[in-house]
């Protein structure tokens, strides 16, 4: 399966295709990372503006920013500097460049700060005006330069924030500890700390600090029937944790308006926690507040994936969709932030649909991305192409290294390299052991997976076992566990997954035929597996089918069918191997004739059997059961 990615230059997340989802500050009231101000740390234009008329426009100005209205707002300041002198124009470029950043379009009000640095009253040493240059910098992911932006800006909570996420996305762990110090108890220093812990994968530690802003306010005293959660989400939290969480989720569903961010946060870490039923509760909140959020609609769509389709999650886009067929406002307006990500998603929704076409130009854009094309390439059986663009890649989410452990696997069969074998191993076990994910869907088939390399099979079984509700109707899974099933021997189990598969890809795969045909033999259906050998082409592989039946027919004591399998093989390559094992199977069936175990008619069958033969015995053979049939009175 393919990894939707939630959001761009954030997270990486794994499924099977990957998604990413951590909401940017381009949401409303997003300070997940950075501060998001109401009011911008620069002059307001009654101080900057020269003219009564603009004064008497400022009250419609802090009404659209009131609302967080940024668009509006920022058509406003348009009219104002198209109508303004140039000098007054420059004046407003700060708060264009504000609304600019709230909607996403970063490369614009990057460009608008910038030109405040030719400013003299301003210019170069405006420590303020470096800050938000490096916020701009960081939220296109030019962390190196945001970093020396930054250096230069005003100490301030924000910089600590700004600074302690640059420190992250640089991999300097030392700096990561020491901003982590400096961060104060306010509530935006709570929420980056707590979007750190989601971007380190540390998803309940997220939940706990968001559960601690919110239930610390006295909106969050609720009563004890909870009666605002649905009944069946109070079940699927109260079986997951404890009652604790069914009053959490009640005061998401309760949260005032300037607090409403925080639905968004804690359905992402439910997503993460493989909760999507109560992430999708909990975010409906918001989208109810914010119909047109990019990032929400696209979290509903990436729950809506897990949860049932990806035409399903299409639906959910379809408002953005629309925005998208506008293409102007979609690359350059307040949805360009999200019009990679949105193309980057409909690829993993319809399963890998245009993959060739939009991936390649995301891979360096999307994390998710290049994890996607990964997994496009390997499901057309292209494994060159796949090492070849995972090598160099950091290696750091759950998705991530199960895709590195089945590239390794992959490249250990092509090249028959055990250090491949052994890597892809190494890297399944270590998944599966983690603290995050030992008891998770994931982890489980990363430990069938390890312990089924090791041969391990009954263990790999029984993790397999653990998680088949989840994967009843999957091909690939039912596949490899019937394999497991067979490698310990029970053979019932092995048909009914076998005959389930749909896939034609993997019915025309020669491990798949050799297992049903040994399922059907081991549980006493010859016919089966010799109609199945019936079906297939002259090959290699079907001489070697040939060669499973006849011997493990003839090893059950199925005599009929081991007879006609020694012949056919007698007649491809005759040898005294293939002539001994029809000679006994003939005899064989002959003995349970007589012990009335077989029909009698088969007695015609295994005589045209031997007369295809020229081995002197084969006379004496013949004799014997036509001296028998005259005397029991059989035409032959």
């Amino acid at each position: 399966m393919y990894i939707p990615t939630l959001q761009s230059h954030k997270i990486i997340y794994v499924g099977s295709f990957i998604f990413s989802i951590v909401p940017s500050v381009t949401d409303h009231h997003s300070s997940i990372m950075l501060l998001s101000r109401s009011r911008p740390a620069v002059a307001s234009t009654s101080e900057t503006s020269g003219g009564s008329s603009n004064e008497g426009k400022l009250p419609k100005l802090g009404e659209f920013l009131d609302k967080k209205d940024f668009l509006g707002a920022l058509t406003l300041l348009e009219f104002q500097r198209s109508s303004s002198q140039a000098s007054d124009a420059k004046g407003l470029a700060s708060l264009v460049a504000y609304c600019c950043f709230h909607l996403g379009d970063y490369k614009r009000a990057l460009e608008e700060y910038q030109s405040l640095l030719k400013e003299p009253k301003k210019g170069l040493d405006d420590p303020t005006l470096w800050l938000n240059i490096a916020c701009c910098l960081f939220s296109m992911g030019m962390y190196v330069e945001a970093n020396e932006a930054a250096v230069k800006g005003t100490p301030s909570p924000l910089k600590n924030r700004l600074s302690f996420h640059l420190a992250h996305k640089l991999g300097n762990e030392d700096a990561v500890i020491a901003n982590h110090a400096k961060l104060e108890e306010l509530l935006e220093n709570q929420l980056s700390l707590a979007s750190m812990h989601y971007l380190r994968q540390d998803y309940q530690n997220s939940i706990d600090i968001y559960k601690r802003i919110l239930l610390d306010n006295s909106f969050a005293k609720l009563d004890n029937d909870a009666t605002g959660v649905t009944s069946h989400l109070v079940d699927l939290i109260v079986s997951t944790s404890s009652a604790e969480e069914v009053h959490f989720v009640q005061a998401l569903l309760q949260i005032p308006r300037e607090y409403i961010a925080l639905n968004v946060y804690v359905a992402l870490c439910y997503h993460r926690l493989e909760y999507f039923d109560v992430s999708q509760e909990v975010l409906a909140v918001y989208l109810q507040a914010f119909p047109g959020s990019a990032i929400a609609l696209n979290l509903r769509a990436c729950n809506t994936f897990r949860l049932y389709t990806g035409a399903a999650a299409e639906k959910d886009l379809k408002p953005l969709l629309n925005l998208m067929n506008q293409e102007d406002q979609t690359k350059n307006g307040m949805f360009s932030s999200a019009y990679d990500l949105i193309r980057h998603n409909l690829v993993v929704f319809r399963g890998g649909q245009g993959a060739l076409q939009i991936l390649p130009k995301l891979v360096d854009v999307i994390p998710e991305a290049r994890f996607n094309l990964i997994i496009y390439y390997l499901q057309q059986d292209d494994v060159t192409n796949a090492s070849t663009l995972i090598k160099g890649t950091k290696i750091k989410g759950t998705p991530e290294k199960i895709l590195y452990a089945i590239v390794n696997l992959l490249l250990s069969y092509e090249t028959g390299n055990r250090e491949y074998l052994q890597t892809a191993q190494s890297t399944f076990n270590q998944v599966g052991s983690s603290e995050n994910e030992h008891d998770s869907v994931f982890g489980r088939l990363c430990m069938a997976s390890a312990h089924f390399l090791s041969r391990n099979f009954d263990h790999a079984s029984l993790y397999m076992n653990s998680v088949r509700q989840h994967y009843y109707n999957d091909d690939t899974f039912n596949f490899n566990y019937a394999q497991a099933k067979g490698m310990l021997n029970q053979y019932q189990e092995v048909e009914e997954l076998l005959t389930m598969i749909q896939s034609e890809k993997i019915r025309n795969d020669f491990t798949y035929m050799q297992w049903l045909a040994r399922a059907y033999i081991m549980n006493k259906k010859p016919r089966l597996a010799w109609e199945l050998h019936e079906r297939m082409e002259t090959s290699p592989e079907s001489f070697r089918l040939l060669q499973l039946i006849a011997n493990e027919c003839y090893r059950l004591g199925q005599f009929y069918y081991a007879a006609k399998a020694f012949d056919l093989l007698e007649r491809y390559e005759p040898s005294t191997e293939h002539w001994e094992g029809k000679r006994g199977a003939i005899i064989g069936v002959f003995q349970l004739i007589i012990a009335g175990h077989e029909p009698k008619e088969s007695l015609h069958d295994i005589i045209a059997l031997l007369r295809n033969s020229s081995k002197p015995n084969a006379e004496k053979i013949l004799g014997v059961i036509k001296k028998w049939a005259k005397e029991n009175r059989i035409n032959l």
